[in-house]
């Protein structure tokens, strides 16, 4: 196991990093290959804004 410095990376070992790039990969190409239709962007930013007022509120 490569241990990796907190400067260079945010992962503490080279495999870590893998297993994170990896599952991240994976993610990526399942949403590219779903043919469900996406968000549209105005809605996404709405729901967002709903989210940020929700917490500045608090």
């Amino acid at each position: 196991m490569t241990k990796l410095s907190p400067i260079v990376s945010e992962f503490a070992s080279t495999e870590e990093e893998e297993a994170y790039d990896a599952w991240f990969r994976a993610k990526v190409e399942a949403r590219l290959a779903d043919k469900a239709p996406g968000i549209p962007h105005e809605e996404v930013m709405a729901r967002m804004q709903a989210i940020l007022d929700r917490h500045a509120q608090d």
